[in-house]
């Protein structure tokens, strides 16, 4: 695999093995995953850091499924984490990740983020960050907390989330937030300490999406869909822009999807979303 360059001296550049497979569990139809070991020969480059955007709550929700009995195709999400420097896996760091129901609710935001986009997630903020949220966080509106959770690494660096298929609001292409964190330690159920060495946002290709799409309860959603294309944060369609690999079969796309990632990351660096572009 080449390497691939980000220009631009804010963007923090880092790494993804290619052709990464997932571990099939209990989603139905069975595949096997055959996983890229990371090492320098296999690794390439990603792209910069992102927005925290308006919905990020420190919950302490240490969990794997984080679905709270809601709707949607369900999702097997398979994360890994690596160091920038040398892509050996990082053990027992944390990774949180949060995004919208299948119609594009975020939780404790029902009535900021009604599917119409509320606070706008697309925005840029106008002004330097204030320290809450990439400039633009929002106050939450009530105590729900479905689609948030955070999972520790295990020695090969992996996390596994059980959720849904996210559904779409006005103004962003359909993704996942994601946030790496280091230096700290599990305490009572919370993460305590250390800090964000990455903020980002993980995709779906677009031929998923609209099959997704056709389907209950996402099909019930009248809003205009924002494609990947369209969407002014996704930056493309490979592993490097964040686009998650996955694994279904098209005939039984309803009982589930599995998805997979590798990251690699700068152990040392401090990146929690309010430092971009």
């Amino acid at each position: 695999m080449k390497e691939i360059d980000t220009p631009g001296p804010s963007r923090r550049q880092i790494l993804i093995a290619g052709g990464v497979g997932i571990a099939a569990a209990g989603l139905g139809a069975a595949y096997l995953a055959t996983t890229a070991s990371a090492s320098p020969g296999t690794c390439m480059k990603l792209t910069q850091e992102t927005i925290e955007g308006p919905y990020y709550l420190d919950y302490d929700k240490h969990r794997s499924d984080i679905t709270e009995q809601k709707p949607g195709v369900p999702v097997l999400l398979r994360v890994r984490v690596v160091d920038a420097e040398n892509c050996r896996p990082l053990r027992d760091v944390a990774v949180d990740i949060w995004h919208c129901d299948a119609l594009g609710v975020y939780s404790s935001y029902e009535k900021q983020s009604s599917g119409d986009g509320g606070v706008s997630p697309t925005a840029l903020p106008a002004a330097a960050p204030d320290g809450s949220g990439g400039g633009m966080h929002a106050a939450p509106d009530s105590g729900t907390t479905f689609f948030r959770g955070f999972q520790m690494t295990d020695q090969d660096g992996w996390v596994t989330f059980r959720t849904v298929f996210p559904g779409w609001y006005v103004g962003r292409a359909i993704h996942i937030h994601t946030k790496v964190h280091v230096n700290g330690v599990l305490k009572d159920g919370a993460y305590v300490g250390g800090n964000d060495c990455h903020t980002g946002q993980l995709y779906f290709p677009e031929k998923a999406i609209e099959a997704v799409a056709r389907t209950q309860p996402y099909s019930t959603n009248t809003r205009p869909r924002t494609t990947n294309a369209q969407d002014m944060l996704h930056t493309g369609d490979t592993p490097a822009d964040g686009m998650l690999d996955l694994r279904y079969d098209p005939k039984r796309l309803t009982e589930g999807v599995q998805a997979s990632i590798t990251l690699g990351v700068d152990p040392d660096a401090v990146h929690n979303g309010q430092d971009w572009p």
